[in-house]
């Protein structure tokens, strides 16, 4: 774990991703003390696809437009 101080911090910000990258976790320390943990956050997910999604649903026996109808057709 590589340990950082306040200043190399700041001065490390715009390149903290290859950082954490490279050593996976990092402390920040003030005066020789912890302060903080910094560590990369989870891998993201793939978004599925709409046809992965359309899939899953279960079919309507009736469609969904006559479905409306007789609701609207009810009031």
């Amino acid at each position: 774990m590589k340990k950082l101080t306040i200043r190399e911090t700041r001065q490390s910000l715009s390149h903290l991703d290859r950082l954490l990258a490279v050593e996976g976790e990092m402390m920040i320390t003030r005066r020789g003390e912890a302060i903080a943990r910094v560590v990369g956050v989870a891998q993201k997910r793939s978004i599925p696809s709409h046809r992965d999604l359309r899939e899953k649903m279960p079919r309507l026996r009736k469609g969904s437009e006559k479905m409306v109808r007789e609701d609207r057709d009810a009031r």
